[in-house]
């Protein structure tokens, strides 16, 4: 009898003796092997986003639920172009240098990428001296008494553990900076501040390179509704590896769901995602829900969309990440499916067999995790550069 698999509060996958994983599952849920015929029955027609005309600045700048009508038509058109350049190909001779990957949830298929990125060296010592130098991170000291304060001399967090009414907070804020966890300094500036700080992104630099886990899904629609496609990121030398775990059926959703969670069994792990507070995490919290399999991994999470919205909000017309892509990574894709419309490729897949609407699928996760990490480390730099 194989081992099943729990998470403890911790954020940690143990394995103990017990029931089959299917089995389990198999307790409160179809069997897997109806999973996707029962999807598949209750997959609606309506879509979940919006075609909006060209020009519609306003639509772009505050959703990420529309979809131009130039992307529109040439998405479809596209897809009817997939349809027939893949006819009769077969799935593992189009994704040739893939592998089918098993643990307890079942199997699904492996795609494995690599690419150059420069990870900038961040200065650990500076930033901590400018994090010192905020004496308003200490409870009861705003701006105006910050500025007395400073006329007298306390310059500093280490000057204010002299001082006869601020010295215990000062001395608490001090320790908590000097050995705490990069989670407990990032709630302690974000409460003080805003959670879009600069020295928040800043607590990512206390990170060693190789905990950094860069997280991209993509979805059949936007509520409780099964992952297709996992993008994981990390970085081995100068070299970022994007792992996707792709459903080759509905069925394989708790495998690919599994292989994600292994990549937070580090020590010190740190996700990174776009917009992956408002949808990624809980999106993912839901479907590990659906599927009895715990709770979500609770590690320090950094969304580049808000730290994006802080620095460019008022320099560019959108922060989409397609958008950023363009005007600040200058990166321009080619044949590429809009991510609102990833359900209806995928979907065409479902139906027909035809292996072709999942290769823009594939390709446009894997260049979003690129461009999420390229943008984090631009990010990152920025905060070294002003400490």
């Amino acid at each position: 009898m194989r081992n099943s698999v729990t998470f403890t509060p911790h954020g940690r996958w143990l394995k103990s003796p017990g029931s089959d994983f299917n089995q389990t599952m198999s307790a409160t849920h179809a069997p897997q092997a109806r999973i996707g015929d029962l999807w598949q029955q209750r997959m609606d027609t309506f879509r979940e986003y919006e075609v909006v005309r060209e020009g519609n600045v306003f639509a772009t700048s505050f959703s990420n639920n529309i979809v131009f009508s130039s992307e529109y038509n040439r998405a479809r058109r596209y897809l009817s172009d997939l349809l027939v350049q893949y006819d009769g190909c077969d799935f593992y001779t189009v994704f040739s240098r893939g592998r089918e990957q098993a643990n307890e949830g079942g199997t699904c298929y492996l795609l494995e990428s690599r690419e150059r990125l420069d990870c900038p060296a961040f200065d650990r010592d500076r930033y901590q001296a400018a994090v010192l130098g905020d004496i308003t991170l200490v409870h009861g000291i705003g701006k105006a008494t910050e500025k007395r304060l400073k006329l007298r001399g306390y310059l500093t967090l280490h000057d204010l553990m002299e001082h006869p009414k601020f010295r215990s907070n000062a001395r608490r804020v001090v320790e908590c900076i000097s050995s705490g966890s990069s989670s407990e300094i990032m709630e302690l500036i974000g409460n003080r501040h805003t959670k879009s700080h600069p020295h928040v992104l800043g607590t990512a630099g206390l990170h060693e390179p190789g905990d950094y886990v860069f997280l991209d899904i993509e979805t059949l629609g936007l509520f409780s509704r099964p992952i297709i496609l996992f993008g994981v990121g990390f970085l081995e030398h100068d070299k970022l590896v994007v792992r996707q775990y792709l459903l080759r059926d509905i069925a394989e959703e708790p495998a690919a769901l599994l292989a994600t969670m292994d990549h937070f069994s580090s020590d010190h792990p740190a996700l990174v995602t776009f917009n992956g507070k408002a949808f990624d995490a809980p999106y993912i919290s839901d479907r590990l829900a659906y599927y009895g399999m715990g709770a979500l991994f609770r590690v320090p999470h950094f969304d580049v969309l808000h730290f994006s919205r802080r620095r460019w909000k008022d320099g560019l017309p959108s922060l989409r990440l397609s958008a950023l892509e363009i005007e600040i990574l200058g990166v321009h894709r080619d044949d590429d499916v809009p991510g609102q419309m990833v359900p209806e490729f995928y979907e065409t897949y479902l139906r027909s067999g035809n292996c072709g609407p999942l290769v823009p699928i594939v390709e446009h996760n894997r260049q979003d995790v690129v461009s999420l990490a390229r943008l984090f480390f631009l990010l990152l730099g920025d905060v070294n550069g002003h400490c």
